[in-house]
């Protein structure tokens, strides 16, 4: 079961990372694939018992692709567990969203509990890609403050969101929950005002003490009704059950009023043009930007 789970999330990985084909679709090679996920599940039986790293674990590389038109919007997308921020930013220069700036970091790498604590790029640690998982509040505050992080010395006039596919799409929800209580899990202020949130192909964490969170404060439910948020999900998607994305949605609209769930036949853990054509227009009307996705 574990090597097909891993077969599963290596083919969305590889074809997220992939190219736009002439038929309008991500493809990309698969070569020696089974060979390298037969040696990933060796090194995982040996490092299952290997202690677990002392925190605080370090960001890898940031990758940045500048706005080509007039700057009116900064966002941070977070890649994928085990992907790099490099990956995305190669797609996302190529939206036709001139006034956004992307800025694309690298999770530390880390033990993961869902591989048997081998170690990989991981926003925080993981038992299940689900919202019924067990929750790392310590990995995901720390992701959360690097990503507010990020976002806090952009100027006051530009509007700022976060955004993200698979894990990095939970660590944008889970975002978006610390912006709307306005702290993080661990109680400290959350110091970024977000204009935007998109999600492609996640889940929300910490999604049973969000109702409880959010509704104990009129401040929190006022933010929360006034976030915009976007999430997709693919009914093919068998790393991040389709499932696991409408229920995100729907708990998370119980408070966050402003919420679109778009779901498209057959895409499987990867992103699509027709997906990505949704979040350009999104975007765009919902920041109010001077360019169009054509």
């Amino acid at each position: 079961m574990l090597l097909v789970f891993l077969l599963n999330l290596r083919e969305g990985w590889l074809q997220a990372k992939g190219c736009w084909d002439l038929e309008g679709c991500f493809s990309c090679p698969q070569d020696e694939l089974r060979e390298q996920l037969t040696c990933f599940c060796a090194l995982k039986l040996v490092s299952a018992g290997a202690k677990t790293a002392a925190r605080p674990f370090e960001y890898g590389r940031t990758h940045v692709v500048r706005p080509k038109g007039r700057h009116q919007a900064t966002i941070v997308w977070l890649h994928g567990l085990g992907d790099n921020g490099a990956s995305w930013s190669q797609l996302l220069e190529t939206l036709p969203l001139p006034n956004i700036k992307w800025i694309c970091p690298t999770a530390p790498t880390r033990p993961v509990a869902v591989f048997g604590g081998f170690p990989c790029t991981a926003w925080f640690d993981v038992g299940d890609l689900s919202e019924d998982g067990p929750d790392d509040v310590e990995g995901m505050d720390a992701s959360a403050a690097h990503v507010a992080n990020l976002l806090s010395t952009e100027p006051a006039d530009i509007k700022i969101g976060v955004g993200g596919f698979s894990m990095g799409a939970a660590t944008a929800l889970y975002s978006a929950t610390c912006f709307a209580y306005g702290k993080y899990g661990n109680g400290n202020p959350y110091p970024v005002n977000l204009s935007a949130i998109v999600g492609l192909s996640g889940w929300l964490p910490c999604s049973r003490s969000l109702k409880n969170k959010v509704e104990s404060s009129q401040v929190a439910s006022r933010r929360a009704a006034a976030l915009p948020l976007l999430l997709c999900h693919g009914r093919g998607d068998e790393v991040v059950l389709y499932k696991h994305g409408e229920k995100s949605a729907e708990v998370l609209r119980s408070n966050f009023q402003n919420l679109t769930f778009k779901t498209y036949n057959g895409l499987g853990h990867y992103t699509i043009p027709e997906e990505m054509e949704d979040v350009c227009k999104w975007l765009t009307a919902t920041l109010g930007l001077d360019g169009s996705c054509s």
